[in-house]
């Protein structure tokens, strides 16, 4: 038995990287693929919403003169790169999965409902939503959140780089410590930036709780379905 039914799990671009500096790393896009195969064949359910860093981030573009819009838009459409990329490793080791764009972009994906994604989902489907929420000034740990609502999942789990939330940052702070559990008024009040605001808001309205693990480490995502002590709890 897994701890979750359904879930929507957001992976970072940056991560699909792996010793790369840029692009996707076939091995680490591999490796998702095969523990996101495992969950699907213990019969949960799982959306997944991947970031664009690894190609493009529309915020720093923006910094480097490019219009804010342009270069948001220009990140959407890395994060259905990183979709596709995704899918067709899924699609390699045997498991059915459809990616959904938030804007429309036929044939590459189908346009985003919450009706269609659910269904998918029912048949055991792996449901890709890409492109954000389809707007600019919007992050992709937004529109994580917004979908995960959407589709009724029990938790997000966001994997990054980290092995969960800490007081300040592990990589620069030796003396970090890290929580177990906090609430999202935490967050908010200790200023940890683990989401932008917008996101941990919805969250924190919504009643969705955040589950931030490390997802580079192979085996992890098993752990987390099978209730074990891994990562950060973020809650009400």
């Amino acid at each position: 038995m897994t701890k979750y039914k359904r879930i929507l799990l957001k992976l970072s671009g940056e991560s699909l990287m792996g010793t790369q500096n840029y692009g996707i790393d076939t091995t680490r896009l591999n490796e998702y693929a095969e523990q996101i195969t495992k969950l699907v064949e213990n019969g949960v359910q799982v959306g997944i919403v991947i970031g664009g860093g690894n190609i493009f981030r529309g915020l720093s573009g923006a910094t480097d003169g490019f219009d804010r819009v342009k270069g948001d838009q220009m990140g959407m459409l890395a994060t259905v790169i990183n979709s596709l990329a995704l899918n067709s490793a899924l699609h390699a080791v045997g498991t059915k999965t459809k990616v959904f764009t938030s804007i429309r972009m036929e044939p590459v994906g189908e346009f985003y409902s919450k009706d269609k994604a659910i269904d998918a989902l029912e048949g055991g489907t792996v449901v890709i939503i890409s492109g954000g929420t389809g707007n600019p000034y919007f992050t992709t740990d937004t529109a994580s959140v917004l979908r995960g609502i959407e589709i009724e999942a029990e938790i997000m789990l966001k994997g990054t780089r980290v092995d969960g939330v800490y007081s300040a940052d592990p990589e620069k702070d030796p003396n970090a410590t890290k929580f177990e559990k906090i609430t999202f008024d935490e967050i908010y009040n200790r200023n940890l930036k683990i989401m932008d605001l917008t996101a941990t808001t919805l969250c924190k309205e919504n009643n969705l709780p955040i589950l931030v693990f490390n997802m580079d480490q192979k085996g992890n995502l098993q752990k987390v379905m099978n209730g074990e002590s891994i990562g950060t709890i973020v809650h009400n």
